[in-house]
């Protein structure tokens, strides 16, 4: 059963391998030209070799990593919170139980995402430059018993993906190498085929090919507490001697795959390198031209008078050459002169390089950079332009790749049981939890309210020259709070609406203390006066004599 299993697994790992064929020469043909420690997509490449050959411009495979660093710093930027807990229930949001324990589950997500070795910032750096060269990149989410999450980004070499009804990926092969020792530690010597249980012995780093996959679990069991109740099936499949090495499963897909954009019925995606890679070849043609160019004019051929007169000829610094000079001193060797235009090749490689550096965003997230002077409003302004440009791109990532990730960090914490106690009020909801992105991409998104906000206070100033009335319309405070929300002020840097309160309560009793103090010598004195008159009063008048 085991063996007609692990058959079947390997028969639908080769159908996907053969829908795949045609993007592997792709990949390839990109990787040799801009991520070459890729470039394993044919064929196979000795450990150390010399990757670089196929790349004489280096515009290509220097804006890849800064693509990454885009994507990460508009997404995941790891100095900052990019997202937080809430709940539809707008009512229930506001309950401070309810939003005390979001608010603690969103801080432990962030602890355990970021903790030391996890390895997500660099994972997950890795994934979006996969997707910036290939236009698909994945990262693995596991579980480190006892220690918390573990990131690990996928070759798209080593993935075969497949597609559900809506467009999901729900379907992974993974095909990777161990060698016979590390088989031998992953799955336990005695489950090993003959064939690398022989090479334990004497040859233990030979290394043989594995497939894992992970798909829906057909035959679920709802209820049931080991794999065969969990919602996806994992499998671990030798391929030498077609035998099941490890049968499993995850409540939720340990696998999250984003795509940069995608075409009608293809499951990969395509990235900025593929729409750019014949301006990359290009460039590529162009550098050689130009090198050629330049070292002909910087050491021209010779022009000499017969085929021998060369051989005793030395080209070296103060060489001396007796002979090539005619009776009326005129050089019998003579440089051919060359006539080009490097000028015009620099130009045209200039071209090509914005092009390529626009595809990879990277002229996009010069604008601020080139103008640091720009006014509060013009800074908005762009970043309005920039959300505008990176949402359709950058937001599919948040859709397909971070919120499975997220989903699935939430369900290894809480089957860990280190999430704190869920309020009632949200258990009778069904613990539903929904991520809110406050990423800085989110926030560019925003700032065209921002924007509207300032134009409209700034069209308000001259009208109120006229009537000051006319600015009560303005929650001052509100419209400041919101302003600080839109451009990412940390909120512990604003009084909350309660703070406010207090403080307004402290000034009143200040002010009420001080007036009483003011009021008091006039007080006193009134007194004073007062008793003095009673007194008067009070004494009888002199009998007159």
């Amino acid at each position: 059963m085991a063996d007609d299993l692990a058959s079947e697994i390997i028969r639908n790992f080769d159908r996907a391998k053969s829908l795949r064929g045609i993007w592997e020469s792709h990949w390839q043909e990109i990787a040799e030209r801009v991520w070459p420690d890729r470039a394993i997509f044919v064929g196979t490449r000795p450990e150390g070799d010399k990757r670089t050959e196929r790349i004489f411009d280096g515009t290509a495979s220097l804006a890849l990593p800064r693509f990454g660093a885009a994507m990460e710093s508009m997404l995941t930027p790891r100095t900052q919170k990019w997202h937080k807990l809430t709940v539809q229930d707008e009512d229930l949001a506001e309950d401070y139980e309810v939003k005390r324990y979001l608010d603690a589950v969103n801080g432990l997500l962030f602890r355990a995402r970021y903790a030391p070795g996890s390895n997500f910032a660099s994972q997950m750096f890795e994934a979006y430059m996969s997707i910036g060269a290939f236009g698909t990149g994945c990262l693995f989410t596991d579980e480190m018993v006892g220690r918390g999450l573990r990131y690990k980004s996928i070759h798209l070499g080593e993935l075969f993906l497949s597609e559900n009804h809506v467009g999901q990926i729900d379907r992974v092969f993974r095909k990777f190498e161990y060698s016979a020792r590390q088989a031998a530690q992953k799955f336990g010597a005695d489950k090993l085929p003959e064939q690398i249980k022989n090479k334990l012995e004497n040859d233990p780093e030979a290394r043989f090919e594995f497939i894992h996959c992970v798909k829906p679990n057909e035959e679920r069991k709802a209820g049931m507490r080991s794999f065969r109740g969990m919602q996806f099936a994992s499998y671990y499949v030798s391929i030498i001697g077609k035998k099941l090495l490890d049968e499993g499963g995850y409540r939720s897909m340990p696998y999250q795959v984003g795509r940069f954009i995608t075409t009608p019925n293809e499951t990969y995606g395509r990235g900025p390198a593929m729409l750019v890679l014949p301006d990359i070849k290009m460039l590529n043609e162009q550098e050689k031209t130009i090198i050629r160019a330049a070292h002909r004019m910087v050491d021209p051929p010779m022009l000499v008078t017969d085929d021998g007169a060369l051989q005793p000829f030395n080209m070296r610094p103060n060489a001396l050459n007796p002979g090539y000079l005619n009776e009326r001193g005129e050089e019998l060797v003579k440089q051919l002169r060359m006539e080009g235009n490097i000028g015009l090749g620099l130009e045209l490689q200039d071209q090509k390089r914005k092009q390529i550096n626009d595809a990879f965003l990277v002229t996009l997230f010069q604008i601020l950079v080139d103008q640091p002077t720009m006014t509060a409003t013009e800074a908005m302004l762009r970043a309005q332009e920039k959300g505008q440009l990176l949402a359709p791109t950058m937001g599919r990532q948040q859709s397909e790749m971070l919120g499975p990730m997220i989903e699935r960090e939430l369900d290894i914490l809480a089957a860990a049981g280190q999430l704190p106690p869920m309020p009632q009020a949200l258990q009778d909801l069904g613990g539903l939890i929904e991520i809110d992105y406050i990423s800085p991409l989110n926030r560019a998104q925003r700032a065209e309210e921002g924007v509207a906000i300032l134009r409209t206070l700034e069209s308000a100033v001259p009208l109120a020259q006229i009537d000051p009335s006319a600015l009560r319309i303005f929650k001052v405070g509100d419209t400041i709070r919101e302003l600080a929300e839109i451009n990412g002020v940390p909120a512990k840097l604003l009084y909350s609406p309660d703070e406010l309160e207090q403080i307004e309560a402290q000034e009143n009793a200040t002010q009420q203390a001080a007036a009483l103090l003011q009021a008091a010598p006039i007080a006193a004195q009134s007194a004073k006066g007062f008793a003095e008159a009673e007194h008067i009063a009070a004494t009888p008048a002199p009998v007159a004599q």
